[in-house]
């Protein structure tokens, strides 16, 4: 039976904002490496015998960056699903099992969070091996992290008898939700306690059989958005209306609670959900004081913090046990046993119809990005890099004008029924209301500067007439 990875990118991360945000979230970010969460994960089970190429589930606003990221480390996959909303992990697996139970009847599926650190590679192939062999005899197996500290922010998984010729595997007596320390502590002295990692292996028919038992109406819906789900470019997109309606549930809740088959294979592998900022801290490398630092900073007297800049020097003086993150937008600020409160930021910035929970001054597309420089009364200027090749859509608005300027390479520009080319130091000026189009013919990055001036400067004042990436 082949082995088949299933990679979930969903979630929002925003317990490591200001870093993460809805339309850049944390594992497509590189916060332990120079390589994002999402293509670690990818990377960690490329080239192993019997495994097949990666199927990926994201949303759809994450799908070009998606593709994007595993085109930059060689990896293609079997298949990108789109999730038209985040319906939870239920449902994401459903239509990932129903995806491969169509190409393969007796296909396996690894089921792993894109946004995992594993500093054990070698340990971790092995764990899959003995849940390879479970997953053979008919069971629905997890990987139960063998606990380093009686940790209070993960569930946990109470083992019971050991399952036959499969060495160091048990069968599941209970899950348990998030422990207070006193309760966590117990755990750890009585043994046989592990963390709910979050990671699966089950045959994809065998998981959709026990779901159609437990979840019915997730079940249902899953199988429904999987039959309606069309091809979109390199993507699979599943039927809106039917995924919509899907009940939002974990895999944990839909399933595994309820199974007489579950299973956990004890992994010490080196694990880390990088939840929040005082878990990138513990991953991260540190200094002789205990500190993890990124880019530009400078630190005099500061012991056991996190500090990451981003745009600017910081400077952080005689203080311990902080976080300071530092984007180009925003500054965060917290001692490292208060990080699970940063998520209530991103809901004071939701309340208050705020960006910077949505998105960075630098926003991608398909295209390449761009970043906003200035913004003020009717106006605001934008740095606009397009990628060798490639082309924004053919387009109108209705509010602003345009001016463009080339600082490098060269633009091709489509202003009504004029086509034209523009080369370093030259410029263009679009009037309200005009169709028109930008595209890189050459080889190098296009770089503009954009001034847009009008009464409104929204992004969604676009009116899209023709678009590559077929995006409304």
């Amino acid at each position: 039976m082949k082995i088949y990875p299933v990679i979930l990118s969903g979630g929002a991360g925003t317990r490591l904002w200001p870093l993460s945000r809805a339309v850049l979230p944390k594992q497509l970010l590189p916060l332990v490496a120079d390589k994002t969460m999402l293509q670690e994960t990818a990377l960690r089970v490329a080239g192993w015998p019997g495994l097949m190429a990666p199927l990926v589930v994201c949303g759809n606003d994450h799908r070009f960056m998606v593709a994007e990221q595993l085109r930059e480390v060689g990896i293609t996959p079997l298949g990108i699903l789109l999730e038209p909303v985040g319906r939870n992990t239920a449902p994401a697996v459903a239509a990932a099992a129903q995806y491969l139970k169509a190409i393969d009847p007796e296909a396996l599926m690894l089921v792993l969070p894109a946004d995992h650190v594993i500093e054990n590679g070698a340990a971790f192939r092995e764990a899959v091996e003995r849940a390879t062999t479970l997953v053979s005899q008919g069971a629905l197996a997890t990987f139960g992290i063998v606990p380093k500290t009686p940790e209070t922010g993960y569930g946990y998984i109470r083992r019971g008898e050991q399952v036959a010729n499969c060495g160091d595997c048990y069968k599941v007596a209970r899950f348990v939700e998030k422990p207070d320390l006193a309760t966590a502590e117990g755990f750890l002295a009585e043994g046989g306690y592990y963390w709910n990692s979050g990671m699966f292996m089950f045959q994809a028919e065998r998981f959709l059989a026990e779901l159609e038992q437990h979840a019915p109406a997730i079940a249902a819906s899953a199988q429904e958005a999987m039959k309606a789900a069309y091809r979109d470019l390199d993507f699979c997109r599943l039927d809106e209306a039917a995924f919509s309606a899907c009940p939002s549930d974990s895999i944990d809740y839909a399933v595994m609670e309820h199974t007489r088959d579950a299973a956990v294979v004890p992994a010490d592998i080196g694990w880390n959900d990088v939840g929040s900022w005082s878990a990138l801290w513990e991953v991260q490398p540190k200094d002789g004081e205990g500190n993890a630092r990124r880019g530009d900073v400078y630190l005099d007297g500061v012991r056991n913090s996190l500090v990451r800049a981003e745009s600017r020097i910081v400077a952080v003086v005689g203080v311990e046990d902080l976080v300071v993150v530092e984007t180009q937008d925003a500054v965060l600020v917290t001692h490292k046993n208060q990080v699970q409160r940063v998520k209530q930021v991103v809901e004071h910035l939701k309340s208050k119809a705020r960006t910077e929970h949505l998105h960075h001054t630098r926003v991608y597309r398909p295209w390449g990005h761009y970043e906003g420089i200035d913004a003020g009364d009717r106006f605001q200027v934008k740095r606009i890099t397009v990628k060798p090749g490639e082309k924004l859509s053919l387009q109108m608005h209705h509010h602003r004008a345009e001016h463009w300027v080339v600082v490098s390479g060269t633009a091709r520009v489509t202003c009504g029924d004029k086509v034209s080319l523009l080369s370093e130091n030259e410029s263009t000026y679009i009037p309200i209301g005009m169709n028109h189009r930008l595209e890189n013919p050459g080889k190098l990055p296009l770089h503009i500067i954009e001034v847009q001036s009008g009464s409104y400067l929204g992004e969604d004042d676009i009116v899209r007439f023709e678009d590559i990436y077929k995006r409304s």
